[in-house]
């Protein structure tokens, strides 16, 4: 009795690890091109950044909102001050996996040159930019953050310098 009783327990266990299937897989997929990704995303996270050179973000001054969770300047939403900061500064390092997707493309319809070892460069740059940033943030280092908007800055700027020329018929080639 004792013997069918513990086999009675064990088997839904058993099965229970059998059945599990493994976590699938899902394909990344690439829906915006370069241009749309730096807008709504590196651009706006970039500025929120930057703010912090000319204002504190602990002691900004909120004008009035009926519902700061439908705020569209981050600084000053629900997760507003030091935290827009923090997430910006997150939103900019993880935006170089997304910088990486095989698959998109430039504005001009020619492809992000993933391959290049200096894209990979510049990605990492802005990446180690935006953990750095975070790392400020999260301390509140207004100084610091001041003194990472350079590092930021370069980032952007040598890989514009390269692949987004002021011609159109240059750019991302």
């Amino acid at each position: 009795m004792r013997k069918t009783s513990l086999i009675l327990l064990l088997v839904p266990v058993v099965l229970s690890c059998t059945a599990q299937t493994p976590p699938s897989t899902t394909p990344q997929q690439v829906h915006a091109n370069l241009n749309q990704l730096m807008q709504g995303v590196v651009y706006e996270a970039a500025n929120v950044l930057f703010s912090a050179q000319t204002e504190d973000p602990g002691a900004l001054e909120r004008p009035p909102v009926k519902d700061p969770a439908m705020a569209t300047d981050p600084l000053v939403s629900v997760f507003g001050e030091w935290k827009a900061i923090e997430n910006s500064a997150l939103a900019l390092s993880e935006s170089a996996n997304l910088l990486l997707l095989p698959g998109r493309f430039c504005e001009n319809g020619k492809a992000v040159p993933i391959a290049d070892p200096t894209w990979s460069k510049f990605v990492g740059e802005l990446r180690d930019a935006g953990v750095k940033a975070y790392a400020a943030a999260k301390a509140k280092d207004r100084d610091k953050m001041i003194e990472l908007s350079e590092d930021i800055n370069n980032a952007c700027v040598d890989c514009h310098r390269k692949w987004r020329p002021r011609t159109a018929e240059n750019r991302c080639k």
